[in-house]
């Protein structure tokens, strides 16, 4: 059976978040025993965001890994959560140790206001589920 990170690499859409785990270092980690849930944003995500800097110049610049890991640790929840294990008004603790907001309505999950898309694609070490919007770490 593949790893997350395997699964989220052979999908296209995820081509942007796979540059920016890459010059991170953080495929080792999500390579890794886990369990592991990626809320992976799609590449139109990544270029709908407003940033001071673009997200493809803090891939290119080592001096943003910081922040470059901060925003994709923010997108990576400990342990499997498969869509129904989302309910309305949870809270997420992410890798990084902020929290994320989970809203059900109408039977569409969103976390911190990104919808959830292709969801539950299960891996040896986790779940990855596609959202439509980069979930940016309050400071």
């Amino acid at each position: 059976m593949s790893t997350i990170l395997q699964l989220a690499n052979a999908d296209r859409n995820l081509s942007t978040l796979i540059k920016g785990l890459k010059a991170s270092n953080l495929e080792e980690t999500l390579n890794g025993i886990g369990p592991f849930t990626i809320l992976a944003p799609v590449n139109l995500a990544f270029g709908n965001l407003t940033l001071p800097d673009t997200f493809d110049n803090m891939i290119k610049q080592s001096t943003n890994n910081s922040k470059l890991s901060d925003i994709l640790t923010y997108h990576v929840i400990t342990g499997k959560k498969l869509l129904k294990d989302f309910k309305d008004g949870q809270k997420l603790q992410t890798v990084n140790g902020k929290e994320l907001a989970v809203t059900v309505k109408d039977g569409v999950v969103r976390i911190n206001g990104a919808k959830i898309l292709s969801r539950d694609r299960q891996g040896s070490n986790g779940v990855v589920h596609s959202i439509d919007a980069v979930n940016l770490p309050t400071p």
